[in-house]
C-alpha cells in the first residue's frame, strides 16, 4: 500500500473512531429523556429538579465550547479526545452508582465535561482532512451515524432500563468511554514508521499556543457580524430541539396524550431518527444546491410552525402524530447547516473557534431551557401525585413549558434571514 493510499485509510478510520465517540455523545445527551421516569423515583425530584439534572449536561458543554475551539486550533484533538474519554467514564460511573442527587448531579457535570470536546474535534478533522466542498455532508454523514446515539436512547433506552436497570447501563457506558478515547489517542497519532504528519493536525494547520493570538483569534470570530446570526438559529432550533427531545417530550406524549411509556419512546427514536436522516439529506442538498441560506430559512420556519399543533393540545391520530415528529426530526437538522456557515465567514485557520462560538448558541439554550420549562411547570402546578408520589402534570402545565420552546425556535427561524449566503465556500477576507 503506497503512503498517500495509506494515510487517506488512517483518516478515514480515525474519523470513523471519532464519530463513535460522538454517538456516545449523542447518546449521554438524551438519555434522561429515555429514563425520566426512573430519574424522578430514584432521586424523589420534582419537575424543576429533574430539568437541573438534565441541564447539567448542558451547562458544562456549553462553556465548554469556545475553550475547546481554542485548544483544537492550538493543540490538536488528539490529547482532549483521550482526556475527554477519561472523564466522561469516570462521570458515567458516578452517575450510574449515584445514591443521592447531588452525586447523580456531579457526575452529569462530568459526562458533559468529558464528551464536550467530541463534536468541535470532529469538525476540526474534517476540515483539516477533507476537500472543503465536501465539508457540510460528511458532518451531515457524521451526524447520521452519530445519532444512532440519540435512537438508542429513546426505545431501546427505556426498554434496557426496564429490563437490566439503568444504573447498570450507565456503567457500561464507562468502559465504553474509555476505550474510545485510547482508540482517538492511538488513531490520531503519528502513521506508520514514524513517516508522515500526525493526523490530528500538523505544525502548519495549527497556530502555536500563544496567549495573545489566541484571543485575537477569538476576538476576530466573536467582532464577525456575520457570525452572530447563525449562532442565533442554533440557539432557536437546536436549544429547542435538545430541552424538547433530550428531557420534556416523553413526559409530554405520556401525561398529556396519554400514551404509554414505550409509544413515547417510539415517538422520540422516530424524532431522532429523522433528525439523522435530515442531517445527511440538508447537508448534501445544501451543498449540490450551492447555496446554504434558502435550504436554512424553509426548513428553520417549517419546524418553527410544526410546534402550533403541540400547543394546540389537539388529540391526534396516532399515525399522524408519528409522522410530525418524524418531520420536525427531519427539518430540525437544518441547524447542522450553521456549522458550515460559521466556518465559511471566519478564517479557516479558525475554524474550531468559530464552528465552537456557533454551537455554543444551541447549548446554551438548552442549558437555560430544560430547567425554565420545568419550572414554569411546577409554577403552575394543580396537579396531583402518581402511586409513587411523583408529580403529575396536566397538558395546561405543560402548556406554559412547550411556549417557551416554541418562542425560542421562532426566534431561530427569524434570524435565518440575517445568515449571510456563502456559495459553499469560505469567503472570508482579511479586512484592509
Amino acid at each position: 500500500m503506497s503512503d498517500l493510499a495509506h494515510q487517506r485509510r488512517r483518516r478515514k478510520l480515525a474519523l470513523a473512531m471519532v464519530v463513535a465517540a460522538y454517538v456516545l455523545s449523542f447518546f449521554q445527551r438524551f438519555a434522561p429523556a429515555g429514563i425520566a421516569q426512573d430519574l424522578i423515583a430514584a432521586f424523589n425530584t420534582t419537575a424543576s429538579s429533574l430539568g437541573v439534572l438534565a441541564a447539567t449536561y448542558f451547562y458544562v458543554y456549553t462553556v465548554m465550547q469556545v475553550p475547546t475551539g481554542i485548544l483544537v486550533d492550538t493543540l490538536g484533538p488528539r490529547l482532549i479526545l483521550l482526556l475527554g474519554g477519561l472523564v466522561g467514564g469516570i462521570g458515567s460511573l458516578l452517575f450510574g452508582l449515584a445514591l443521592s442527587l447531588d452525586l447523580a448531579l456531579l457526575g452529569r457535570t462530568l459526562i458533559g465535561l468529558g464528551v464536550s470536546v467530541t463534536f468541535i474535534a470532529m469538525l476540526k478533522i474534517i476540515a483539516l482532512s477533507f476537500d472543503e466542498r465536501r465539508f457540510a455532508s460528511l458532518v451531515g454523514i457524521s451526524m447520521l451515524v452519530g445519532n444512532l446515539g440519540s435512537v438508542l436512547a429513546g426505545a431501546p433506552l427505556s426498554w434496557l432500563a426496564q429490563v437490566a436497570g439503568w444504573r447498570g447501563v450507565f456503567v457500561g457506558l464507562a468502559v465504553v468511554s474509555l476505550l474510545l478515547g485510547v482508540g482517538c489517542w492511538w488513531l490520531l497519532g503519528e502513521s506508520g514508521g514514524g513517516k508522515g504528519r500526525s493526523l490530528s493536525a500538523s505544525s502548519a494547520d495549527k497556530p502555536r499556543f500563544d496567549r495573545t493570538a489566541v484571543l485575537a483569534g477569538l476576538l476576530l470570530v466573536l467582532r464577525n457580524r456575520d457570525t452572530w446570526p447563525v449562532a442565533c438559529v442554533n440557539f432557536g432550533i437546536c436549544g429547542s430541539f435538545f430541552a424538547f427531545a433530550g428531557l420534556w417530550a416523553t413526559p409530554f406524549l405520556t401525561q398529556v396524550h396519554s400514551m404509554t411509556r414505550a409509544v413515547a419512546a417510539n415517538h422520540v427514536s422516530l424524532y431522532f431518527a429523522g433528525f439523522a436522516l435530515g442531517c445527511a439529506f440538508v447537508g448534501t442538498l445544501s451543498d449540490r444546491l450551492g447555496r446554504r441560506k434558502p435550504v436554512l430559512v424553509a426548513s428553520s420556519h417549517l419546524y418553527a410552525l410544526i410546534w402550533l399543533v403541540w400547543l394546540s393540545g389537539s388529540a391526534l391520530p396516532l399515525g399522524l402524530s408519528y409522522a410530525l415528529f418524524a418531520l420536525m426530526g427531519l427539518v430540525t437538522a437544518s441547524f447542522t447547516l450553521t456549522w458550515a456557515c460559521a466556518k465559511e465567514v471566519n478564517p479557516p485557520l479558525l475554524s474550531g473557534m468559530s464552528t465552537s462560538v456557533t454551537n455554543m448558541g444551541g447549548f446554551l439554550a438548552a442549558a437555560i431551557l430544560q430547567p425554565m420549562v420545568g419550572w414554569v411547570m411546577d409554577w403552575t402546578w394543580q396537579g396531583g401525585l402518581t402511586e409513587s408520589g411523583a408529580r403529575f402534570y396536566t397538558p395546561d402545565d405543560f402548556h406554559a413549558g412547550l411556549l417557551l420552546l416554541a418562542g425560542t425556535a421562532a426566534l431561530g427561524a427569524l434570524a435565518s434571514w440575517r445568515i449571510r449566503e456563502t456559495g459553499c465556500r469560505n469567503i472570508w477576507q482579511q479586512p484592509v
